[in-house]
């Protein structure tokens, strides 16, 4: 890889390509952009800067790992609220045609905008386990996206596919949270509740007062949905929330902390036992890879 992957700011609006453009922007300078729309699908993914988003009229700050998902014909534009900051981002074009034949062979791909067509939800905010696997994705297809290897079309193809599927997986998971539902089902709550409440303390003994359940039948669910214990499970979202903090320039020395680990001796441990790489190695060739943009 290299460092041309990173395009230059430009104020186009239209697309080139009739299949899909990705771009990742890395701006120090940031130039005013105008309320637009146009005829494309549009997914942004958020990793850094003093920005917010305005959308169909309304502004949503963003944070490392915010999504805003912007369909055809929807007004928006960047809102700079610190310039000093660097501003990060990763933006995903699909034409129309492109989407529908995607859909033509999976019609889930359309899943994930539903929600900005039928309810107007254009922004989610993401838990930063989710954030780092949307992340992986949409780093599968710049680097595909900018090779000239065999098979590229495809390849492009499979990949746009994963990530729209992936995407709305998480929408149906509720890996980004949204408003509280009494309905849903007991493991997805506590799951959910669990995403959002990472620097907790979070025991079964925390969960049984807060769903008022015994703790024996949160136990019993989560061996039964995922075959993983309930700390297991906690311990596993927060190795995975730790990814996204590191990635989001957090101190390492504040990380552990974030993500509920009682101390960073802790968090380091069960960070190599999972990963095999410290967390300062992982930072490292986190900061590596982006530089290659």
């Amino acid at each position: 890889m290299a460092r041309h992957y990173t395009s230059p700011f430009n104020t186009r609006q239209h697309m080139l390509e009739k299949e899909l453009e990705i771009f990742y922007y890395e701006d120090q300078i940031l130039h005013p952009v105008s309320s637009h729309r146009h005829d494309h699908y549009e997914i942004y993914f958020f990793i850094s800067g003093g920005v917010s988003c305005s959308i169909n009229g309304l502004l949503y700050p963003l944070s490392y790992g915010d999504v805003c998902l912007i369909p055809p014909g929807i007004y928006h534009q960047p809102v700079f609220n610190d310039p000093s900051k660097l501003y990060r981002r990763i933006v995903l074009w699909i034409s129309q045609d492109y989407m529908n034949q995607l859909a033509a062979s999976c019609p889930q791909i359309l899943e994930c905008f539903e929600p900005a067509i039928r309810k107007k939800e254009y922004h989610f905010s993401c838990d930063p386990g989710s954030a780092q696997l949307l992340f992986e994705k949409l780093f599968d297809l710049i680097q595909e996206y900018h090779s000239n290897l065999p098979l590229r079309s495809q390849l492009l193809r499979s990949y746009a596919q994963i990530f729209l599927l992936s995407l709305g997986r998480l929408l149906k998971q509720d890996a980004f949270p949204l408003s509280p539902d009494s309905d849903r089902p007991l493991f997805a709550r506590i799951c959910s509740y669990i995403s959002t409440h990472l620097e907790e303390e979070l025991t079964l003994e925390e969960l049984s007062k807060q769903f008022f359940v015994s703790k024996y039948h949160i136990s019993h669910i989560f061996t039964q949905n995922i075959g993983l214990s309930t700390h297991q499970y906690i311990l596993k979202k927060r190795l995975q929330a730790s990814k996204g903090c590191i990635l989001s320039g957090m101190p390492l020395e504040q990380v552990s902390g974030a993500c509920g680990f009682r101390s960073y001796t802790a968090f380091f441990r069960a960070f190599k036992k999972e990963y095999g790489t410290s967390p300062r190695e992982y930072k490292e060739s986190a900061s590596a890879t982006f530089a290659m943009f």
